[in-house]
């Protein structure tokens, strides 16, 4: 209870209160807004990191398609030089 003021006892001693429960969850909100922002930053790194393998990936996909196709070019030539020197 809080001392005798011009002001009604129990005025004071709800305001004593609230500044108490505030006082006393502000660390519980502080870490919940920690964990919130430690959470969208792996959010955001794992977004990051699945985009980036996908580029990789297509990225292969066309190396290989066009060592592939250069195989193939180069396939057909030799068949058809070695086909002319047994004519």
């Amino acid at each position: 209870m809080a001392f005798p003021t011009a002001v009604n006892s129990q005025v004071t001693d709800s305001v004593s209160q609230t500044n108490a429960k505030v006082l006393g969850d502000s660390p519980a909100l502080a870490t919940s807004k920690l964990m919130l922002a430690v959470s969208q930053a792996l959010s955001n790194a794992a977004y990051n990191a699945i985009n980036a393998q996908q580029n990789n990936n297509v990225t292969a996909q066309a190396a290989l398609t066009q060592g592939v196709n250069t195989l193939m070019n180069v396939d057909t030539a030799a068949s058809m030089v070695v086909m002319k020197i047994y004519r």
